[in-house]
């Protein structure tokens, strides 16, 4: 089975059945779905369906099993995080880094049932939620994503900043915590000051994101652009998103944060875009709240942004809670 889904903003479903014809360039007509890996690797990131749906918000998705999984898990040790947590903090006192984001991940393997059937909750999701999956073959990735990458309709560009996590029952304490604030600062700063080259740029003032289980920050940012930019060039621009990638972000702090993420056993998959070209309009989700597969194993990754006020029980704290609200919502 070859199938690309990607939730549309008033709550619905695109979905493309393979195979694809794989692009290096978007066509200039139709639809084409974008993936690529968190290091943008691929030269042909570009993958045409040979036919497309609609599925309408609540409708199931035909030809997948409607029932959920059953998967055991096992939940990650906390030693090999403490380590990078450890080198993270030391770049970051050392001045080399302000900010970089490891990720950890939890395994599982698959004892009944096919993870296919995961796709049936990508109808029902939060609002605020989008939700997306990619199956080829035996593997497969779905998720319900909080965070845009951008949207790019004519000459105006549409991006977000999100950052800073807590229990929905900790929002009141959450909305005047300094260190979930100036983390969101970091990345809303940081993207300003990416995006003001392309032109005049608007910032709309930080926001809670309520999802459920979790609470985020959230600033929305359009840009007027002052001319036409391409697809590729925005994502590389653009990703990985501050609240993903290390600050500042060049080759070597990149590098580093593709070597902690593979010490940590991190899907390549996890935080990278993800998006959907509709007749020369394009959309990018942040590929993260995922849960992964690959026969019978499955893997649920979570990351975190450390600062310099981060503190290692915290954070850990914030990588089980996110983890956690993955598999309640995907019901497993």
């Amino acid at each position: 089975m070859n199938l690309a889904v990607f939730g549309t903003p008033e709550g619905g479903l695109l979905v493309g059945n393979g195979p694809f014809e794989v692009l290096a360039e978007p066509p200039e007509n139709g639809v084409a779905f974008y993936r690529n890996d968190f290091a943008l690797s691929s030269p042909a990131p570009w993958f045409v369906p040979c036919s497309v749906k609609q599925i309408e918000r609540g409708a199931s998705l035909e030809g997948l099993s409607d029932d959920l999984p059953e998967i055991e898990w096992e939940e990650p040790g906390v030693e090999p995080f403490a380590e990078v947590f450890a080198e993270v903090s030391q770049a970051i006192r050392s001045g080399s880094i302000e900010k970089s984001v490891p990720v950890v991940t939890a395994g599982g393997r698959l004892v009944n049932g096919t993870c296919e059937g995961l796709c049936q909750i990508l109808t029902s999701g939060l609002k605020a939620l989008r939700p997306y999956a990619w199956i080829d073959g035996e593997e497969g990735v779905v998720g319900l994503s909080p965070e845009r990458l951008f949207q790019l309709d004519g000459g105006t560009l549409h991006a977000m900043a999100l950052a800073g996590t807590a229990r929905v029952e900790e929002r009141e304490a959450f909305g005047v915590d300094e260190k979930e604030i100036r983390e969101h600062e970091f990345v809303a700063q940081t993207l300003l000051a990416k995006l003001s080259d392309l032109g005049a740029t608007t910032r709309h003032s930080r926001e809670i994101m309520d999802l459920g289980r979790l609470v985020h920050f959230h600033s929305g940012i359009d840009v007027e652009l002052k001319e036409l930019e391409s697809v590729d060039r925005l994502v590389r621009l653009l990703h990985p998103t501050p609240a993903l990638g290390p600050l500042p972000r060049t080759a070597e702090t990149m590098a580093r944060l593709i070597g902690w993420r593979q010490r940590l056993g991190c899907p390549r998959w996890f935080g990278s875009p993800f998006g959907l070209w509709r007749d020369g309009a394009f959309e990018a989700l942040v590929a993260i709240r995922m849960i992964s597969w690959r026969g019978e194993e499955v893997e649920v990754p979570s990351g975190c942004g450390v600062i310099e006020e981060s503190r290692l029980v915290n954070e850990w704290r914030e990588l089980r809670l996110k983890r956690e609200s993955v598999r309640i919502a995907f019901g497993v």
